[in-house]
């Protein structure tokens, strides 16, 4: 009986795992955001942006929809301070890092 409740609990975990995986687009964006980004901002769920000003990842889609960034992304970021570095990245990053920013919604 332990053992028949254990290869389900197996079985459940197994068919459960793909759906929590990251796929490989999310997995380039967040090591994109952790590499250029995180030194000001918040790239996760929980923790604080290093700079104050700089908003965490996670809420960016209460600004903006996730989906117009790209555009924004393409062309170079400007913000409304110099502290922020130009960005202007490759469509497959931009498809990664939305893919990623996506996940944080």
């Amino acid at each position: 009986m332990l053992q028949s409740a254990l290869r389900q609990t197996l079985v459940a975990l197994l068919l459960m795992s793909p759906a929590l995986a990251a796929t490989k687009a999310e997995q380039r964006g967040k090591a994109y955001a952790r590499a250029n980004c995180a030194g000001c901002h918040a790239i996760d769920r929980k923790s604080q942006s290093p700079l104050q000003i700089a908003p965490p990842f996670r809420t960016l889609h209460q600004r903006y929809p996730i989906e117009t960034l790209g555009e924004a992304l393409a062309e170079g970021i400007q913000t409304g301070h110099a502290d922020m570095p130009a960005f202007e990245l490759s469509p497959d990053q931009i498809h990664d890092l939305l893919s990623y920013l996506k996940t944080l919604e």
